[in-house]
C-alpha cells in the first residue's frame, strides 16, 4: 500500500470517527456533521446539501449562539488540520460563508476574529508529497487574502463583492460603484483598503504542482469573482479623486498621488495575473477584460500642482485666520490692547512728546466733550463756551502744521492762512503732513497685499483650466 493510499484511508477513517462523535452531541448534531462532512479528506469541493445547511445555521433568523459555534467550529478545523485539503476545503466553507452568508454573519465574525486569529495561518505545511508542499503554500496565500477581505469589510462597512452598482445620472447611463460618489475623507481611506485587498488577490496565483489542481481551482476561480468588482471599484474611486484632485491640500494631494502611482503598478500586476489565469482550465468560464494605463504626462501635471500646492494652502489658512480673528456684531468690545498697535504706528512719524508742537490726536480725544444743547443747532445766539474757545484755540494750532523744510516759519494760524492765495482751504489739502503714512491703495485688511491676492486668483484660475482640460482629455478604461 503506497503512501498516498494510507493517507486516504487514514483520513476516511478520522472522518467517521468525528461523524460518530458528532451523534452523541444533540444540540448541534446536524452542524457538526454538516461540517465535518462538507471540510472532509476527500479531494473534491464540498457538497452543496452541506453548504446549505451551514449557511442556514449562519442566518440572521437563527439564535447569535448557533452562529457562534459555527465559527468556532470552523476556527477549530483550521487551526487543528495538518491536511492542505482540510484546511482548503474549510477555507472555502468560509469564503462562501462571507460570499452568499447573511450581513450578520460577517458582522459576527469579524468580531469573533478580534478575540481570535481565524484566518492567520503562517505556520501551516503540509509535507507529505511534493503536490502537499506546493497547495499548502496557496492556502496560506489564500488564508491571507480572506483576512485581508475581513479587514477590508472593516474599514469600508460594507461588501465590495454584495456592494450594487448605481446607474449616476451624469454618467451615460453606466452603473458604477458607490466609490464614484464618496467624499474626498472617504476616498482616502477606503481606496488603500481596496489596494491592500487587491494586493492580497494578486498574490493568489498558484505555482507548481498547485496550478493543475483541481480543487485550488475552484478556489481561485472564487477569487477571480471577486477581482473584477474590487478593480471596477477601485477604477471608479480613482475617476472621482482625479476630479477632485486639483481642489485638494498638499498632504491629501500626496496621498492621492500615491493611490494613483499604486493604482497604474496594480493595473499591471492585474494583466499579468489575468495571463496566468487565461492557461489554466478554469479560464473557460471567465471572460477577462483589458486593462489599459492612463497616459503618464497625468503624473507629471499632478506633480507640479503638488509642488505649487503650499502657496496656495498658506494663503488659505492665513485667510482662515483672519476670518476668525474678525470680531462678530453680537461679541464685547476688543480690549484696549488690540487698538496699541495701531496708535504706535500712527504715532511713529509725528514729533516726540518732548517737543511743544501739538499734534492731530488731541484733536479726537476733545470731541466728545460735551456741549450745550439749548437754543438754536448752531448756538449762535449763545455765548461762547470757554471750553469752546479752548478747543477752537488748540484746533488752530494744529491746523498750523507746514510740510517739511518750511520749519523756520512760524507755526501760527496767521501763517496758514497767507499760504496761498485762494483761502485756507486749499492750504490745508495741500500742504503735506508729517501723519500721512504711504498709500494703502494695494492694501487689504489683515496686512494682505491686493498684488499678492490676484495673483493667487489667477494661478486658481489656471489651475482650474488645467483640470477641466485634465478631464476632457483623460479615459480611464473601466471593465464594464
Amino acid at each position: 500500500m503506497g503512501s498516498g493510499t494510507w493517507r486516504k484511508a487514514y483520513g476516511a477513517l478520522k472522518d467517521s470517527t468525528k461523524v460518530g462523535l458528532a451523534n452523541f452531541n444533540s444540540e448541534y448534531k446536524d452542524l457538526d456533521i454538516a461540517i465535518v462532512k462538507a471540510t472532509n479528506h476527500v479531494e473534491r469541493p464540498p457538497k452543496e446539501r452541506y453548504l446549505r445547511k451551514i449557511l442556514f445555521a449562519t442566518s440572521a433568523n437563527r439564535p447569535r449562539s448557533d452562529v457562534g459555534y459555527s465559527i468556532c467550529t470552523l476556527a477549530r478545523r483550521l487551526s487543528k488540520t495538518k491536511n492542505w485539503i482540510v484546511a482548503l476545503k474549510t477555507l472555502i466553507v468560509i469564503h462562501r460563508l462571507l460570499r452568499e452568508g447573511d450581513g450578520t454573519f460577517k458582522e459576527d465574525f469579524l468580531n469573533y476574529s478580534y478575540r481570535g486569529t481565524i484566518l492567520q495561518i503562517p505556520q501551516f505545511k503540509d509535507d507529505s508529497s511534493p503536490l502537499a508542499w506546493d497547495c499548502s503554500v496557496w492556502v496560506r496565500t489564500y488564508a491571507s487574502y480572506l483576512d485581508e477581505r475581513v479587514e477590508c469589510f472593516r474599514i469600508l462597512k460594507y461588501d465590495v463583492e454584495a456592494d450594487r452598482l448605481v446607474k449616476l445620472p451624469q454618467a451615460s447611463g453606466k452603473a458604477h460603484s458607490r466609490t464614484r460618489t464618496l467624499p474626498c475623507g472617504d476616498l482616502l481611506d477606503q481606496l488603500p483598503a481596496l489596494q491592500r485587498l487587491l494586493l492580497r488577490l494578486i498574490c493568489c496565483q498558484p505555482e507548481g504542482a498547485a496550478c493543475t489542481n483541481y480543487l485550488v481551482q475552484y478556489a481561485l476561480a472564487l477569487v477571480l469573482k471577486e477581482s473584477f468588482k474590487i478593480y471596477c471599484s477601485i477604477n471608479d474611486g480613482i475617476i472621482n479623486l482625479v476630479d477632485m484632485y486639483f481642489d485638494m491640500q498638499k498632504f491629501d494631494a500626496i496621498k492621492a498621488l500615491e493611490i494613483y502611482k499604486r493604482a497604474g503598478y496594480q493595473a499591471e500586476k492585474l494583466s499579468a495575473f489575468y495571463e496566468h489565469c487565461k492557461r489554466l482550465e478554469l479560464a473557460r468560464t471567465f471572460q477577462f477584460p483589458t486593462l489599459r494605463q492612463p497616459p503618464s504626462s497625468f503624473l507629471v501635471t499632478m506633480e507640479e500642482y503638488i509642488r505649487e500646492a503650499p502657496r496656495v494652502s498658506i494663503a488659505s489658512k492665513s485667510l482662515e485666520s483672519e476670518e476668525h480673528n474678525v470680531p462678530s456684531d453680537n461679541e464685547d468690545e476688543a480690549p484696549p490692547e488690540t487698538e496699541k498697535p495701531v496708535e504706535e504706528e500712527q504715532q511713529e512719524p509725528s514729533e516726540p512728546e518732548e517737543e511743544p508742537q501739538p499734534t492731530v490726536e488731541p484733536v479726537e480725544e476733545t470731541e466728545p466733550v460735551p456741549l450745550a444743547t439749548t437754543g438754536d443747532l448752531l448756538n449762535l445766539d449763545e455765548e461762547v463756551n470757554p471750553l469752546i474757545a479752548d478747543i477752537e484755540e488748540s484746533n488752530a494750532l494744529a491746523l498750523a502744521i507746514v510740510a517739511p523744510g518750511n520749519e523756520n516759519k512760524a507755526s501760527t494760524s496767521q501763517d496758514l492762512f497767507a499760504l496761498d492765495k485762494s483761502g485756507w482751504e486749499l492750504a490745508l489739502v495741500t500742504a503735506s503732513s508729517t501723519h500721512t503714512s504711504r498709500p494703502v491703495e494695494n492694501q487689504l485688511a489683515g496686512g494682505f497685499d491686493k498684488l499678492l491676492l490676484d495673483s493667487l486668483y489667477e494661478d486658481e484660475a489656471r489651475r482650474q483650466q488645467i483640470a477641466k482640460g485634465i478631464r476632457k482629455t483623460m479615459k480611464v478604461t473601466n471593465l464594464f
